[in-house]
């Protein structure tokens, strides 16, 4: 048995008081922490309560180009006009001790800790409507523990310089019903077509139950879900004695009214280019989109308004109206990113989607731009030749084939340099220098020209079967066209909150990505879709359209059974269309698969018709020799046909197109019975 003696009381009584002192010295830290942030948030003064104001987006001219919940679902109404019933409800569902508490429910935090602990998970919220209303005065609302520390803190400060029933009446002109409502007096005119003041018990208990999930519990949305909340509101009333069994059970049967659910379609000039704006905003400001919608935002984007009437003129006239065909539009600046113009379908009412930014199609021969300048980058020059005819690859170390064709299955049966090969688009050479090269090479690129999705690596990436959207893709030409600088698709420019602070600037710098004597090489290559010089075996692509342009552009046309694209571009912009059907119907009309050139020829024309004619200048390192476009040998004077071509210094041609010369034989040099060696290094490798 144990003895307690003098010296174990002694010990015992020294640990205890050393506990008491040390609990003390904590209790009065904390006091003292408290109160000075009590103090503090006095002293602060009351945070302002500012009214949800509209936002407004400009053009880049100035010009007011969309405004954002401009007052029509948004009102402020003071608590005398706010029926009774939502007062109760929204109390005993959101926070039954908010006339009794400070800010903070304690009790019910401890029970909302307690439920998350025992489930392992977030099940039970504890915020009051203090609290909750102080997150809607917020502009930030990403969660982050400083986030929630300044919440706390605005909570403090609201209780400490506003009545209960001031701020009860804040958060009722601010929380959110779901559908782009804001406040219960819009809630009411939209769900019932009635001011707040007029509202019964069934339908501000309604009402009351959505903030908590709009997309869930909007008897627009869902009518069952909103019911059952309905429920657990009513008997919660009951339980506090707001309401009496007799109302509960004839709020319960009440058949509510609703007015005709209509979404807004939004107003204003290009309505598809406003919505890339905000959802580009929300990704760069971490926001969400209806915050940023109801914060009095001024938004300066990039939008060229008489582009944008432009290219809507444009494809508006150019598709037949009983078409069902679908079409996309990005015009950009190559030097900025800056997008000038974006169409996201034919008709922003019957169909949001948009096909610029959000639809992902297979580019078809738009790719290959992309694939020669990496051979270019690789040692291949604009001369090097390769034979075009049916030839079947092997991959995956010969456990599969793939067999390509031209269009219409039209072939050379010869040579063809990769100048011609790119003006005739000749799926063949594309397909040898994608496997000569290695498949990764172009799964590389794309991620080098910034393409949002991966090309995967397979021999047919070559021909374009790894989906894009149409915004990178433009992008893609645009970072080409400016020497290999490194852009990104812009929509804004500058963001200033309703104060006046700018919370967001665009950046400017860009870095250089690409090698600027490849990617110049590539760009001179590319005009030749519209230089008949190359005609060969078949027609270069750009023949239907070339007619009817005045200037020098850069451009490739693609097409798969299902899609038909246009992308090209000037020293001044970079325009890109696509169309085809959403469902992957089949485009099997010629006048249909004409679009997207005729869209881009006239949009390029129009919107340039004022600016000054500027060429494609060549950086250092570069030499401009004129060449046969056949032989991709230098043109001697007998050449029926010379082309100035460009190449990176030191690989270009230094021998002289014998072809057409009267010394020499009228047939064809060795080359003809000769594999070139791209050929003859190709079919070792195969």
């Amino acid at each position: 048995m144990d003895v307690i003696t003098p010296r174990r009381i002694r010990i015992t009584l020294k640990t205890i008081r050393a506990i008491t002192f040390i609990s003390l010295l904590l209790l009065i830290f904390f006091s003292t922490v408290v109160l000075s942030i009590v103090l503090y948030a006095k002293w602060q003064g009351p945070p302002s309560l500012t009214v949800p104001q509209s936002t407004i987006i400009y053009a880049s001219d100035g010009s007011k180009i969309g405004e954002l919940h401009n007052g029509q679902k948004r009102y402020w109404v003071n608590l005398d006009d706010i029926s009774e019933h939502v007062l109760q409800a929204t109390i005993a569902i959101e926070d039954r001790s908010f006339y009794d508490h400070h800010g903070f429910d304690y009790k019910r935090i401890a029970g909302a800790a307690l439920a998350d602990l025992r489930a392992m998970a977030k099940v039970q919220g504890a915020s009051t409507i203090t609290q909750q209303y102080a997150r809607n005065l917020f502009l930030q609302h990403e969660k982050t523990w400083q986030r929630k520390a300044m919440e706390a803190f605005y909570t403090i400060r609201l209780e400490q310089n506003y009545s209960k029933d001031e701020i009860l009446e804040g958060y009722l002109n601010t929380i959110f019903y779901g559908h782009g409502v804001y406040g219960i007096e819009a809630a009411a005119n939209y769900y019932f077509g009635k001011n707040a003041s007029q509202l019964t018990l069934a339908e501000a208990s309604m009402l009351a139950g959505i903030p908590k999930g709009p997309n869930l519990y909007s008897p627009y949305i869902n009518q069952e879900k909103a019911k059952e909340r309905q429920t657990i509101i009513l008997k919660m009333m009951a339980n506090e004695g707001y309401i009496t069994e007799k109302q509960l059970d004839g709020a319960l049967r009440e058949k509510l009214v609703y007015t005709t659910k209509e979404e807004k379609v939004q107003k204003g000039m290009a309505p598809y280019f406003q919505d890339a704006v905000m959802s580009s905003l929300a990704m760069d400001l971490q926001m969400d989109e209806d915050i940023l919608k109801t914060k009095g935002l001024k938004i300066y984007t990039t939008l060229d308004p008489d582009m944008q009437k432009i290219a809507e003129e444009i494809v508006a006239s150019s598709i037949e109206k009983k078409s069902d065909i679908q079409a996309g539009f990005v015009a950009m600046d190559p030097k900025t990113g800056y997008v000038k113009a974006l169409i996201g379908g034919r008709d922003y009412e019957k169909s949001p989607f948009n096909r610029a930014t959000q639809a992902k199609r297979q580019p078809g021969s738009t790719i290959k731009p992309l694939l020669y300048y990496t051979a270019i980058n690789n040692g291949f020059t604009p001369s090097t030749e390769m034979m075009s005819e049916p030839t079947t690859f092997s991959y995956d170390d010969g456990k599969a084939t793939y067999k390509p064709s031209n269009y219409n299955d039209y072939y050379a049966n010869d040579f063809i340099t990769m100048l011609q090969a790119i003006a005739l688009s000749d799926n063949i050479y594309a397909v040898k220098t994608h496997m000569f090269l290695g498949m990764d090479k172009l799964v590389k690129s794309g991620e080098q020209f910034g393409l949002d999705t991966k090309i995967k690596k397979v021999p047919s990436a070559a021909l374009g079967t790894s989906p894009i959207r149409l915004v990178d893709i433009v992008n893609a030409y645009g970072m080409l066209g400016n020497g290999g600088k490194k852009i990104e698709p812009a929509f804004v420019t500058k963001v200033e909150a309703a104060n006046g602070d700018v919370i967001y600037k665009a950046e400017k710098n860009k870095e250089q990505i690409l090698n600027e004597q490849a990617a110049f090489v590539t760009t001179h290559m590319m005009t030749g879709m519209f230089d008949p010089k190359l005609n060969g075996y078949t027609s270069v692509t750009g023949q239907s359209i070339a007619n009817t342009l005045t200037r020098d552009y850069a451009g490739k046309s693609g097409s798969t059974s299902t899609d038909s694209w246009m992308i090209g571009f000037s020293p001044q912009i970079v325009a890109g269309v696509w169309t085809g059907y959403d469902k992957g119907k089949s485009i099997d009309l010629v006048q249909e698969r004409g679009y997207s050139k005729t869209i881009w020829a006239r949009f390029m024309e129009k919107a340039l018709e004022d600016e000054s004619v500027k060429a494609f200048r060549p950086p250092d390192g570069l030499v401009g020799v004129y060449i046969n476009p056949a032989s991709g040998k230098l043109a001697t004077k007998e050449c029926p046909e010379k082309r100035l071509t460009y190449y990176v210094e030191g690989t270009e041609p230094t021998e002289y197109c014998t072809e057409h010369s009267t010394e020499m034989p009228k047939e064809k040099e060795s080359k003809q019975k000769e594999d070139s060696l791209f050929d003859k290094l190709f079919k070792w490798w195969d």
